[in-house]
C-alpha cells in the first residue's frame, strides 16, 4: 500500500487522541456517579435531620436520576440539575488554563469533560411552565488526572480554583453540592417590573389560565453585576 508510513502516523495520532478522550470520559463519568451518590447522601441526611429534630416538615428534599447523565435535586421551591455532557472538549488557546505550567508541561491535560449545574424553580416543572427560565450557576471541568476547576457564580467560582493542584474527589464533590445548595437558597425570586406586565394579549391570558405560562425566573427583568459575570480562574 502506498504511503503506508504516512498512514501509520495518522493511525497513531487517531488512536492516541481517542484513547485520551476515553480516559477523560471515564474519569468524568466516575466523578458524576460519585456526585449522584453524594446527592442521595444529602437526601438521607436531611431526612435524618427532620427525624432527629422532631420536625413535622413538609419541605421537599429529594433526588432522582434521569438517565445516565442527569440527576435532579429538589429542595424547597428549587431544583438543581447536575448534567454531564457526553462529549470531551479542549480549552481554547487563549483560555487562562492554557497559560498554566500544569498544562504547558502536558498539553493533554487541557482535554476535559464537563458537568453543568442548573437552577430552576420547582413550580416550572410542576405546572409545566415551558416559558420559564433557569440559570447555569456553575460548570465543572475534569481532566484525565481527575484534576478540576469550576466556572460559576460567586461562591462556586471562589472556592474551586484548583486545576492542577487538587482532585475532584468525594470531599470536593460534597463541598460543591453543599455550596450549590447554599447559593441556590440565597438566590431569591424577585418580582418583575410592573411595566413589563402591564399588557397581556387575550391569547396570553388564555394560555396563562390553561397552563400558568407567564415566563418566570429568579432574575426576570432585573440585571445584577454579580449575575452578569462568569467568574473564571
Amino acid at each position: 500500500m502506498k504511503n503506508q508510513s504516512r498512514h501509520q502516523e495518522l493511525f497513531k495520532d487517531l488512536t492516541a487522541i481517542t484513547d485520551l478522550k476515553q480516559q477523560v470520559y471515564q474519569k468524568t463519568l466516575t466523578s458524576f456517579k460519585t456526585l449522584q451518590e453524594i446527592v442521595n447522601d444529602f437526601v438521607s441526611s436531611y431526612q435524618s435531620y427532620v427525624k432527629s429534630a422532631k420536625l413535622d416538615s413538609t419541605i421537599p428534599f429529594e433526588a432522582r436520576a434521569i438517565g445516565e447523565f442527569e440527576v435532579e435535586l429538589k429542595f424547597g421551591g428549587d431544583i438543581l440539575i447536575f448534567l454531564m455532557h457526553s462529549n470531551i472538549f479542549e480549552f481554547p488557546r487563549d483560555h487562562e488554563v492554557m497559560k498554566t505550567s500544569y498544562v504547558k508541561e502536558d498539553k493533554t491535560r487541557s482535554y476535559h469533560g464537563i458537568i453543568n449545574i442548573y437552577n430552576f424553580l420547582a413550580d416550572s416543572f410542576k405546572y409545566n411552565r415551558v416559558n420559564d427560565v433557569g440559570y447555569m450557576i456553575g460548570r465543572v471541568f475534569i481532566n484525565k488526572d481527575g484534576s478540576y476547576f469550576i466556572e460559576g457564580k460567586r461562591e462556586l467560582a471562589y472556592l474551586f480554583n484548583y486545576f492542577g493542584s487538587k482532585k475532584f474527589d468525594k470531599t470536593a464533590i460534597e463541598e460543591l453540592v453543599e455550596t450549590a445548595i447554599r447559593y441556590t437558597i440565597n438566590f431569591d425570586l424577585l418580582t418583575p417590573p410592573y411595566e413589563q406586565l402591564q399588557e397581556v394579549s387575550v391569547a396570553g391570558m388564555k394560555n396563562a389560565l390553561d397552563s400558568i405560562s407567564f415566563k418566570t425566573g429568579k432574575r426576570l427583568g432585573f440585571r445584577f453585576q454579580a449575575d452578569d459575570q462568569n467568574i473564571q480562574q
